[in-house]
């Protein structure tokens, strides 16, 4: 594997888990968004998948962002009959976003984050390394 392959491998996992911190950091500024409507959804939670991808010219395989979907969790229900999104019985929807969840996300993608920048200084230091032993 050449010094160019190992940085483009890094530099896909960066670019993945920095989508994925972006993910988190919206759930958490909309975790107290309410429906709009009467009745209506609140916001609901978004989970990034991963996949592997293979860069044909090199032949490298990396990893990108697949999807970002909903998450299927239910929303919680809350007596709030004054509130403007409660339903004809007085209910609330809340997000389904539980803030220890994405706090725990948040943390994993900034190990992973940390774990590729170190990959790539690893890769630039060996490559240093090598051009003093050439001269």
């Amino acid at each position: 594997m050449s010094f160019r392959n190992a940085v483009e491998i890094s530099a896909t996992g960066l670019h993945a888990q920095s989508l994925r911190m972006r993910v988190i950091a919206e759930n958490l500024a909309n975790s107290d968004s309410l429906a709009t409507t009467a009745g209506g959804k609140p916001y609901q939670r978004r989970v990034a998948t991963f996949q592997s991808a293979l860069d044909r010219a090199t032949g490298a395989q990396g990893v990108r962002i697949r999807s970002i979907t909903p998450d299927k969790a239910p929303f919680s229900r809350v007596y709030a009959p004054g509130t403007p999104a409660a339903d004809s019985a007085g209910y609330v929807l809340r997000p389904n976003v539980d803030g220890l969840i994405e706090a725990a996300d948040m943390k994993a993608a900034q190990r992973a984050y940390e774990a590729n920048l170190n990959a790539i200084e690893a890769a630039r230091g060996m490559a240093a390394r090598t051009l003093d032993v050439l001269r």
